[in-house]
């Protein structure tokens, strides 16, 4: 079991909410190496041909996922588990003022520059194809 895999006591808890075998074939060989495979997928937000070979093949881990999702699976476990409440230890907030965002995020230095015409050359002006003003910036 590596960094990130369920434990068993979560495996307890999401196993029952999982189908055992889908509407063709056989049944799920290693139904919980498939989901730690598949969340580790979401959780690195890696594709899923970089998926690691100790989860199973990657195109029958994605299949299965997208079957699952399309069947509302996920959606019936996590409904499932929110009912349950988080575990004591394991109750978390993040609070917006500690959340950085990228330098580039907050816009221009000074903000955002916009001449305004005169009515006379407004109104001398032929008019746009288009209704919508649209705003130029000044360097």
């Amino acid at each position: 079991m590596s960094r990130g895999d369920l434990t068993d006591s979560e495996w307890r808890i999401l196993d029952p909410l999982l189908p055992d075998r889908g509407d063709r074939g056989p049944p799920i060989s290693d139904k919980r190496r498939m989901v730690n495979g598949i969340l580790w997928v979401l959780r690195t937000g890696a594709p899923w041909r970089d998926m690691p070979e100790r989860y199973g093949n990657w195109n029958s881990v994605f299949v299965r996922f997208t079957r699952w999702s399309k069947i509302g699976v996920w959606d019936a476990a996590f409904e499932t588990l929110a009912s349950l409440g988080p575990p004591a230890d394991k109750e978390h907030a993040v609070d917006s003022t500690i959340v950085r965002a990228h330098q580039h995020a907050a816009g221009v230095k000074g903000g955002i520059k916009i001449r305004k015409r005169s009515v006379a050359r407004a109104a001398a002006s032929r008019r746009k194809s288009t209704s919508a003003r649209t705003l130029k910036a000044t360097r």
